[in-house]
């Protein structure tokens, strides 16, 4: 592993170094040109005899050249060894940072893929135009002003609040499955479960899965007294089972309940039909899994608002993870300030808010907003889509092979099912989006070249090969591996759902946030932070995949101007404000009464 590991630094330094050189090369060449330039800005041939001359004269520039060129040698050398410990996420490591094993063909390095050349290349002069130019759109900015007049208030009590119940009809166990954000969901409609059958929650267990192989617990994430206290006027929860009940073997007794009881999405009926009298006869239930085991609507609204207190209000991160996440944001801003203290940056890091000093010392420091992206480009998402990606024969047989190890249900639906062409796939917006398509949008939307952009997740299929149309547009990209050193990162290292809980953040406290999966639930759930606590300074871009895929489709005809355009209304179109439509999940849209007020 060691060996791997340096032979991986080693390519990284000599990609960071052959950049630079480059660099160097072309500013030395920009200096010389500009010494060979006379008083007028004409070019001077400086022939024959005039060539001692034209020395004596242009001395002094000629040895700035060489000093100056000097000088990038030397700052080559110190940038390499700064960087040269970093582990690009595309590289062939076959274990990542959060401790999932990966086939390191994965990662092996092959081919740059493209798939819209002709769109980069207008996408790069695009770019390059609008350097020095003013920023004609503003997607840094809530586009609605209505998006404002909607306010945090799910902690507030009502009259018609239900309260606890006066005596408790048994005791809920949860043990959820998935990863951090499937078992967030799962703990907050746990909550509302136990609200519904007048039950005691016991706190709930997180199951140790195969896949993500994190055997973190409840309190290894969120911060169990505050959790307790904030919902302790709603529902009562205790720590463990009492003593008489820890013995009783709850499968024997038919009170396990797996998801395969349970319809997904199941209403409030379903619970007081099949779960209710388990729990008055047995005093106490098991869910096992648990996922996604409770509808949105209809649903009383005191139960969807004690949901929303849950999620946005009670489940708040351990202090270690507040703190990296903090030193996290810091490094990607490059300053300890924020123009204004934001509840949304209070919520997610608690006492590890940035500082604030003053606004000469935050313009002095040179802050740096930056844009969230979270990526949906992993090697299961890819393999499960059947989507064809530009690969060629190889990656093809090689995602066919992916599949038939990791996903044998769907081999047997295959089988017997019609079968669906990749680009009919395309066509219904059924194809995650590459890199380098994400790329293009960005552009489309008009983000610079130089727009400091964090990469949520970051291990993408193809690595680094794949990930070339991208940073060849956005150099500036960066993720908690490149930005957190060995020894910061030690403590969550191989813990998945203590990373996700650093992206979690990252992406919800950014100047942007931007998905290319709206199905995604970290992305829900993000989307929906930024809508509570983003008092409508909290911008987020959902591209519509279907739209997109048509507008893909002329690649090899349609010109910049249009595919701007084309880009930014469907953009557009997707943030504009909306009330929670019915079976609308309120974690990611809490726009409604239960959840948020209007002013």
């Amino acid at each position: 592993m060691s060996k791997n590991n340096n032979n991986n630094n080693n390519k990284s330094v000599l990609r960071l170094k052959d950049y630079r050189v480059r660099s160097s090369d072309s500013l030395s060449k920009v200096v010389l040109l500009h010494s060979l330039k006379d008083d007028s800005g004409k070019f001077n041939p400086c022939k024959g005899g005039n060539r001692h001359t034209w020395f004596r004269r242009n001395v002094k520039s000629v040895a700035f050249m060489f000093v100056l060129t000097a000088f990038m040698f030397l700052l080559d050398s110190v940038m390499v060894s700064v960087f040269g410990s970093i582990n690009f996420h595309g590289s062939s490591s076959t274990r990542n940072s959060d401790g999932r094993e990966e086939d390191s063909v994965a990662h092996k390095e092959r081919p740059i893929v493209e798939m819209y050349g002709r769109l980069l290349n207008l996408a790069s002069s695009a770019l390059a135009e609008e350097e020095f130019k003013q920023e004609s759109l503003n997607f840094w900015e809530e586009p609605y002003q209505e998006a404002s007049k909607w306010t945090p208030c799910a902690d507030k009590r009502y009259p018609t609040s239900l309260g606890k119940p006066g005596e408790s009809n048994g005791y809920i166990m949860v043990s959820a499955n998935g990863g951090l954000n499937q078992q967030r969901v799962a703990i907050c409609n746990a909550v509302a479960v136990a609200s519904l059958l007048n039950a005691t929650l016991v706190l709930p267990k997180f199951l140790y899965s195969n896949v993500w192989k994190d055997p973190s617990q409840f309190g290894d994430i969120y911060q169990e007294d505050y959790f307790m206290r904030t919902l302790k006027d709603d529902v009562h929860i205790v720590q463990e089972l009492p003593l008489h009940l820890k013995s009783l073997d709850i499968e024997a007794i038919g009170s396990l309940i797996t998801d395969a009881d349970i319809v997904k999405e199941a209403k409030p009926i379903d619970y007081v039909r099949t779960v209710l009298p388990l729990l008055m006869k047995n005093k106490v239930v098991h869910f096992l899994g648990f996922g996604n085991r409770l509808g949105f609507d209809p649903l009383p609204p005191e139960l969807q608002r004690l949901r929303c207190k849950c999620n946005f209000h009670a489940l708040k991160f351990v202090s270690k993870i507040q703190e990296v996440a903090s030193l996290l944001i810091k490094r990607i801003r490059k300053f300890e300030y924020h123009a204004a203290e934001r509840q949304l940056d209070k919520q997610l890091l608690g006492d590890f808010t940035p500082s604030i000093s003053s606004k000469e010392d935050y313009v002095e420091r040179g802050s740096s907003r930056y844009l969230a992206l979270h990526l949906r480009f992993e090697e299961d998402m890819v393999a499960y889509s059947q989507c064809d990606f530009g690969g060629g024969e190889h990656e093809k047989k090689e995602l066919e092979a992916y599949r038939e190890v990791h996903f044998p249900l769907l081999i047997e639906r295959l089988k017997n099912s019609k079968p669906v062409s990749p680009s009919e796939l395309r066509k219904l917006g059924k194809c995650p989006l590459t890199p380098e398509e994400a790329a293009l949008v960005l552009a489309a939307l008009g983000f610079k070249r130089g727009t400091y952009i964090y990469l949520a997740g970051s291990r993408i299929y193809g690595g680094s090969s794949r990930m070339h149309p991208f940073t060849n547009l956005y150099p500036n990209l960066v993720t908690k591996e490149t930005l957190l050193t060995y020894n910061e990162l030690a403590p969550f290292r191989n813990f998945s759902s203590r990373l996700a809980a650093l992206d979690f953040i990252a992406c919800a406290t950014s100047d942007v946030f931007a998905m290319t999966d709206s199905g995604s639930q970290l992305s829900s759930l993000v989307s929906g932070f930024r809508t509570y606590y983003g008092d409508g300074h909290a911008p987020t871009l959902r591209p519509n995949k279907k739209r997109l895929a048509a507008i893909f489709s002329e690649n090899s005809s349609i010109g910049w101007t249009t595919f701007e355009d084309r880009v930014r209304k469907m953009i557009e179109e997707g943030q504009r404000v909306r009330v929670r439509g019915s079976g609308r999940s309120i974690y990611r849209q809490p726009r409604c009464p239960e959840c948020m007020c209007r002013s």
